[in-house]
């Protein structure tokens, strides 16, 4: 893997000078989001530390095969398409669930037990076993998703591409995301954390407690919790404004399922939904 990393590293360096259909260019790349595809590589990942690690050779290579691609005619079924990246195949051998008018690009992985309402999953995503990607939801270009989460339905994971370095959304394992809630600007949502519906979380959004009333950071929901959409007073010349915040309201133990009732309840209690 480490050659083909040099090799898209090198036409990186000359993007530039690439053409449509380049015949040095297309294999290359092609080999490494075939490596993203089949879930081999990823553009992200948390190491030990609890840092985010991004892969720039595999953005590279995404956008040098967008240079070098040339638009085709996509049919499937009633369905006609004009793009340059075609559609993710192979569901059933794979152990994914894909319902009528859901989507996912090549170069997305979707890993065993996986479920796709109609839905769409953009290229080099990655949405970890046992997840639901609900009616409407989105996956954006190489957000990743852990392990038994569910996007809600309307839910939006913005995608990154550009800069290469720039760090993609992430929601970690066993997260639920609440209805029409949206994760963008390399946000993330810790492991196990519930994000109730309508939340905007970017990575400049701050993330208060409300019980010590502490900034506990910015686009980052901590394991483990409840978090809502709320707002925090600042005060300018013309007055008094509520500015958009997320609130964490309850705290879960680590490794407690959600149980869909008794969220409810605490939603309940502070005037807000699912």
């Amino acid at each position: 893997m480490a050659d083909l990393q040099s090799q898209v590293e090198e036409l990186w360096e000359r993007r530039s000078e690439l053409a449509v259909a380049d015949g040095d260019a297309l294999p290359v790349v092609r080999e490494a989001i075939d490596l993203l595809d089949h879930g081999e590589a990823r553009v992200a990942e948390v190491d030990d530390d609890g840092n985010v690690v991004v892969h720039e050779w595999l953005k590279q290579a995404i956008l040098i095969f967008f240079k070098c691609s040339a638009m085709q005619t996509i049919e499937l079924g009633p369905f006609e398409y004009a793009d340059k990246v075609p559609l993710k195949e192979g569901y059933e051998e794979a152990g994914v669930r894909v319902v009528p008018g859901a989507s996912a690009r090549w170069g997305s992985f979707l890993d065993r037990g996986v479920v796709m309402m109609p839905s769409y999953v953009n290229i080099g995503a990655r949405v970890g076993a046992n997840s639901m990607v609900d009616t409407w939801a989105t996956v954006g270009s190489c957000a990743q998703i852990g392990v038994n989460v569910h996007l809600s339905g309307g839910v939006g994971i913005g995608g990154v591409l550009e800069p290469p370095q720039a760090a993609p959304v992430i929601v970690e394992d066993d997260a639920m995301v609440g209805s029409r809630s949206m994760i963008f600007e390399g946000a993330r949502v810790g492991r196990g954390a519930f994000v109730g519906a309508g939340v905007i979380l970017a990575k400049s959004m701050p993330v208060i407690d409300v019980e010590s009333g502490e900034e506990l950071g910015r686009g980052v929901i901590p394991p483990w919790c409840v978090a809502v959409s709320g707002t925090r007073e600042r005060t300018f010349n013309g007055g008094t404004f509520g500015l958009p915040a997320v609130l964490v309201i309850k705290r879960l133990k680590e490794g407690e399922r959600h149980d869909k009732a008794q969220l409810n309840e605490v939603l309940r209690e502070h005037g807000v939904t699912a």
